[in-house]
């Protein structure tokens, strides 16, 4: 977004925003938060840098238009990140040891969206990956990712066994101010084998599957491979991180080739997530 976009009055209101305190707290109360506490928090070293992000978070976050909010907020702090990680592309406002600040808006922002960040080039990446397939997301949370794939002309199925739409999601919590849902989010049935064999004609979508041992990853995968499943699109770390488990590493190894790795696939800087392809075999 560029700010020259935004009008006046529209930079007024958002660069004042506790000049009525007790309404923006309680039209956005999560925002109001951040709001309260950004200004304290060490930031990246670019007082500007954090500034325009700042600007971008309140706009979007209050109302501001976006078929994709969560990257018109993060694009602008997209930056290089250091050689240890590639030079990958990265969300570190400029800094690669990125800030306090920047990592509360990080929280604020996943919990808003989905954890990982739908780039546009990504978004493209799926859908040529995809070849044509319709997608079947588990574990969509609120719905963003598969919003955002549907926008882009691939059809995608979204469930998650706590819809923030209609059950307590801790990961999602609900907040006044901010979508519930972005898509048709359904409760998967009670057989993960059932869901897996109506769309087994599906490309299987997991983004950011719980891990610690969690066995989402692994049984959902393994369900659909016994169902005649053969594409899986995976956003999230590698074995020994923060989402999946290891029988579902075990899996891929065993059964599934790597056929492409999004190259441009933007992460935040304390994250080793990426957006891969894999082909049954």
């Amino acid at each position: 977004m560029a700010d020259s976009a935004l009008s006046a009055q529209r930079r007024t209101a958002l660069t004042h925003p506790a000049h009525d305190e007790f309404c923006f707290a309680t039209a956005y109360p999560r925002v109001a938060d951040y709001w309260a506490a950004a200004g304290r928090l060490p930031g990246t070293g670019d007082d500007i840098a954090d500034a325009t992000f700042d600007l971008h978070l309140l706009h979007y976050m209050t109302g501001g238009a976006s078929t994709n909010p969560y990257w018109d907020i993060v694009a602008a702090a997209v930056s290089p990140g250091p050689w240890e990680r590639a030079n990958r592309s990265e969300v570190n406002g400029g800094n690669p040891k990125g800030s306090a600040r920047l990592a509360y808006a990080q929280i604020l922002l996943q919990a808003a969206y989905a954890y990982a960040i739908p780039s546009p080039a990504t978004l493209r990446w799926i859908a040529d990956v995809a070849q044509g397939q319709s997608v079947l997301e588990v574990g969509a949370g609120r719905g963003y990712w598969a919003y955002q794939l549907t926008r882009m002309g691939v059809p995608t199925n979204a469930f998650d066994s706590h819809p923030p739409d209609r059950a307590v999601n801790t990961a999602f919590p609900t907040a006044a101010g901010l979508p519930a849902t972005w898509h048709p989010t359904a409760t998967p049935p009670v057989s993960t084998a059932d869901l897996a064999a109506a769309h087994a004609d599906d490309a299987l979508f997991l983004c950011w599957p719980p891990g610690w041992e969690n066995p989402m990853a692994s049984t959902t995968l393994t369900a659909y491979q016994d169902a005649g499943g053969s594409l899986l699109l995976y956003i999230g770390e590698p074995r020994g991180g923060r989402t999946a488990d290891s029988a579902f590493f075990d899996a891929l190894e065993a059964g599934w080739t790597l056929l492409d790795q999004d190259p441009g696939y933007i992460s935040w800087w304390n994250l080793d997530d990426r957006a891969q392809c894999w082909q049954r075999r």
